[in-house]
């Protein structure tokens, strides 16, 4: 399994936000945010002050994905 953040993504551009704006709102580094946009996983205080600035819910903005098999 794989995560995604798709959904995020899609609720920035409904919140009119960009990864700057969200990264200073919510009080987190750029390397999470960069991490946001590689997939990759960062923790869950992190994933709980991003759900607190955009007023969602974890489910809301992950998922898990089926991972694409290696080459």
């Amino acid at each position: 399994m794989a995560i995604s953040y798709n959904k995020l993504w899609k609720l920035l551009i409904d919140k009119g936000m960009n990864k700057t704006q969200l990264g200073r709102a919510a009080g987190v580094s750029t390397s999470t945010i960069s991490k946001l946009g590689k997939n990759e996983t960062i923790n869950m205080e992190s994933m709980m002050k991003i759900c607190r600035v955009l007023g969602c819910d974890i489910g809301d903005m992950v998922e898990m994905t089926e991972e694409a098999a290696p080459q």
